[in-house]
């Protein structure tokens, strides 16, 4: 072995090699792309079918292919029996099938991460690599094997330098992935078992949203044939926390990832409102699917008097008994309340066709009792008087009704208060609240659709899946597509037959479907959810297998969790298992001690932290007056913003306040900035999308999974005395990787001493 230089060239080389494979496989699926759409529009259905199908193919590669451009390889195995094992996004091989790159979710790839001194399985050496673009720019060595020194180049050797390297980088408001610098206790949860839920909980900094997307990838490379057709559900606090990891799961090679909060995740549902802690923790309740299910039941009732109507010249009587028996019958179906309502109507039809049979006394034909169904169902007074004792209603209106009129909330919630349920009361056809949103899905789970609708679009589907499957077949064994890029079996390929246009994703799909189930769940900032919501979740997987992640410590939510027991248990039972990370990458070690004395002396539920750095200066306190505190904290954001924010997109840096004074402040700062930072800086940062903003004020609840290179924080004692103040608080408190400024005219809660 030579010395570093001839070391650095060596890998170029590689890299060099690995680059090309990549390109040529990105030409051939691009030529591809383009002979199938050169064919155009024309032929039989059928071959338009399969051209649409072959198109989405190769732009699903073209679009893995490009997403994973950045750090292709970064790691390399040197092994006992010396061969190099590289170690990148995805795999590679040549012609000729030899592997030229192992993905990093693959087996062989598991002692990257694995492998320790004590431990070091057939590894003798593990290399980092570091890349900029195309171009190699450094290698740092772990020897694994002592008995492998001899010959090897003492200055790349080191340890956790890309880690420290990665964690010292400046924010971009997008998460990075951490592929290459994956840590052992990561590892092992990303690799766990499918099977069950398992809960990851951690304190802040420890990578569980990073570990929950890397374990995203990894299940659907190694149960691709499981998830791939259901998909995989990622449910995320907040639009922007789902637009700041949107980048991370493509860079693994993965886009068929449906991401979404709760407020977006029924069909035609956006609710971007929230309510206040107190009505939010009421709707959380379980005693909801009581509520919404008697509020259903009101909508099946027996008249209070017999119903007359005449029909050609006999009368006829809607008997309360019959309708009585007829509301009966349908609940003993099981169907939910709009589906078994034509089953109502059926019977009460078939009763009034019984009187009018022997009013006439005629004897009926087929074809004349049709005749006289279809008239009295065209009858004006049937029609209301069925409909108001089966009243057909949307999941929209009931909850609407239930919760803007009092009397349907007072016959529907009994265990309610007469308080609680002024709390949660509103106006009729209110903006939807994310609280509204598992209420909603309860509603429509018991209501259902119509019958005949559903059972005719089964029967459509079912009859589709069955000539697709059939036409895939017969394309494999005609030879149409040997030659391809990658292996296709019958059923995928049957995937991209079952419509004559372009194939839906995932996502697409699963959004028009209320009713889609995922092979797979992620929650993200689980510790937030009510047990509403989490019912409601539970719905979207039947065999359980969710990954859950967050810090019952960090619960904001007056409706969220505070132990996951009791979080859990009532959906899940005992079907869950607990992981926990214990070290925090992100945070500083004074800032993460703080937090965690605070955390501890306020009774929240932290998990123990051991921070991985320390950074000199990392927490500055700064007393003042409150005449003087936005004068305060524009001087300190300039000077956090001169060191951190940079013209190139990265660094981030937040003032944190309180929720009620957001606006205030960041009107303020606005006006005080251009003299603190500069009127070029100033309106370059004014151009910005909120979404990519580079200073910001901004709330605990806002900031909740983010992170930020440097944090002003204002009036820690007001943040705390906040429903959650506590837990809102330890949030605030541990979001910059870099610096944390204090900036504060009241005095510091004394769970800062020390």
């Amino acid at each position: 072995m030579g010395g570093r230089q001839d070391e650095l060239s060596h890998e170029q080389g590689v890299v060099d090699e690995l680059y090309a494979r990549l390109d040529t496989l990105r030409s051939r699926a691009r030529a591809r792309l383009r002979s199938v759409r050169r064919e155009g529009p024309s032929g039989s259905p059928q071959n338009r079918s399969e051209r649409d199908a072959f198109a989405t193919l190769y732009e699903d590669r073209t679009a893995q292919l490009d997403a994973v451009e950045d750090r292709l390889a970064f790691g390399r195995l040197d092994l006992a029996d010396g061969t190099a094992r590289y170690v990148g996004r995805i795999g590679l091989a040549d012609d000729d099938q030899r592997s030229l790159l192992t993905d990093w979710r693959a087996p062989a790839a598991e002692s990257f991460y694995r492998a320790t001194a004590l431990q070091p399985g057939d590894v003798r050496r593990r290399r980092h690599l570091a890349t900029s673009g195309r171009t190699v720019t450094g290698i740092e060595d772990e020897l694994l094997d002592l008995a492998a020194a001899d010959g090897i180049d003492a200055s790349t050797l080191s340890g956790e330098g890309a880690l420290l390297a990665a964690l010292a980088t400046r924010r971009t408001g997008r998460m990075s992935d951490i592929v290459a610098t994956i840590q052992g206790e990561q590892d092992r949860i990303i690799r766990a078992a499918l099977a069950g839920a398992l809960v990851v909980q951690g304190g802040p900094g420890t990578g569980k949203t990073a570990v929950a997307l890397h374990r995203a990838a990894y299940l659907l490379y190694a149960h691709r044939r499981t998830l791939e057709k259901s998909g995989v559900l990622l449910v995320g606090p907040s639009r922007s926390f789902l637009r700041y990891i949107d980048q991370v799961l493509p860079s693994l090679g993965e886009t068929g990832v449906v991401s979404t909060t709760l407020g977006e995740l029924l069909p035609d549902i956006t609710a971007t409102a929230f309510d206040d802690g107190a009505a939010a923790e009421i709707k959380g309740r379980l005693v909801w699917a009581d509520i919404v299910r008697r509020a259903v039941r009101a909508r099946e009732r027996v008249p209070r008097r017999d119903v007359r109507v005449r029909l050609d010249g006999y009368d006829l009587v809607i008997r309360r008994r019959d309708v009585r028996d007829a509301i009966g019958k349908a609940h003993r179906t099981g169907k939910p309340h709009n589906e078994a309502r034509t089953g109502f109507v059926r019977d009460m039809l078939a009763r009034l066709a019984e009187q009018y049979q022997r009013a006439s006394g005629a004897d009926l034909a087929p074809e004349d009792r049709a005749i006289v169904l279809e008239d009295l169902r065209s009858l004006r007074e049937v029609r209301v008087a069925l409909n108001i004792a089966w009243f057909p209603i949307s999941p929209k209106k009931l909850v609407d009704d239930l919760l803007s009129r009092p009397h349907r909330l007072a016959e529907a919630a009994p265990e309610l208060s007469e308080a609680e349920r002024a709390a949660v009361l509103r106006d009729p056809w209110a903006p939807w609240t994310e609280s509204d949103v598992p209420l909603l899905d309860e509603a429509a789970e018991l209501l259902g659709q119509d019958a005949a609708v559903s059972r005719a679009e089964d029967a459509a589907r079912a009859a589709e899946r069955a000539e697709a499957l059939a036409h895939a077949r017969t394309v494999i064994e005609s030879g149409a597509v040997a030659g391809a890029m990658f292996a296709i079996d019958a059923e995928t390929l049957a995937d991209r037959f079952a419509t004559t246009g372009p194939r839906l994703t995932t996502a697409e799909r699963a959004a028009g479907d209320r009713a889609w189930t995922y092979g797979h769940v992620v929650v993200d900032e689980a510790q937030e959810l009510s047990p509403m919501a989490w019912r409601m979740l539970a719905r979207r997987v039947p065999t359980r297998s969710m990954t859950i992640v967050g810090d019952v410590a960090q619960t904001s939510s007056l409706a969220g969790a505070r132990s996951w027991a009791d979080a859990l248990s009532p959906v899940l039972g005992d079907a869950w298992r607990l992981e926990e990370l214990t070290v925090s990458y992100r945070t500083p070690a004074d800032v993460a001690d703080t937090a965690q004395r605070v955390a501890k002396a306020a009774g929240l539920p932290a998990s123990p932290l051991t921070a991985a750095r320390t950074v000199d200066g990392a927490i500055v306190d700064v007393p003042t007056t409150a005449a003087d505190v936005l004068a305060t904290v524009t001087h300190h954001l300039g000077r956090l913003a001169s060191e951190f924010v940079g013209p190139d997109g990265a660094g981030r840096v937040a003032v944190i306040v309180a929720a009620p004074r957001v606006a205030a402040l960041r009107t303020s700062l606005s006006a005080a900035l251009p003299d603190a930072l500069g009127p070029d800086l100033v309106e370059r940062l004014r151009a910005q999308r909120p979404e990519d903003r580079q200073v910001d004020v901004l709330s605990p609840r806002d900031v909740k999974g983010l992170e930020y290179d440097a944090v002003v924080l204002v009036e820690p004692a007001e943040i705390a005395r906040a429903d959650s103040g506590w837990s809102d608080l330890y949030v605030a408190m541990t979001r910059p990787t870099q610096r944390l400024v204090v900036v504060h005219a009241e005095p510091l809660p004394d769970r800062f001493a020390g």
